[in-house]
């Protein structure tokens, strides 16, 4: 697993709203990224009407005319992809919350992530020679 560091599920998200797949980044997940990133500019092409995107202009003004030309469907359509990536970045970051608190607990391996023995001082998956800190206290 190798990461020890903590990310912050509600910041994953947060940046899944401002774009999709921006939470993703944040966590480090760079195939996820890509795939909502993919997916948004999909779903965009095919719900938002060509009219709509037509100026270069990225005025306040511009963006809310923009937006005024968006169907129910379509603006429906693109929330919902956001809030699925929302949803995912959030569970993605708590999952490996978790895993790297198992991490630092001692009961799994910081090498490969797997459960340790802890009557031994080395992971008995990747052989990797455990902190005393980890595994049996004794020793």
């Amino acid at each position: 697993m190798g990461q020890t560091s903590r990310k912050r599920p509600w910041l994953a998200a947060l940046l899944a709203f401002v774009y999709p797949g921006l939470g993703h980044v944040y966590i480090r997940e760079w195939l996820r990224a890509l795939l909502w990133f993919g997916l948004m500019i999909a779903t965009a092409s095919f719900v938002i009407p060509e009219q709509a995107v037509q100026t270069a202009d990225l005025s306040i003004a511009a963006l809310t005319r923009a937006s005024e030309q968006l169907s129910l469907e379509a603006a429906f359509t693109v929330l919902f992809i956001t809030l699925l990536s929302m949803i995912d970045a959030y569970r993605l970051a708590a999952t490996k919350n978790q895993a790297v608190k198992a991490v630092v607990e001692g009961t799994r391996c910081p090498s490969c992530g797997r459960d340790i023995d802890p009557e031994l001082d080395f992971c008995h998956w990747c052989t990797t020679e455990l902190p005393p800190t980890m595994g049996d206290d004794a020793n």
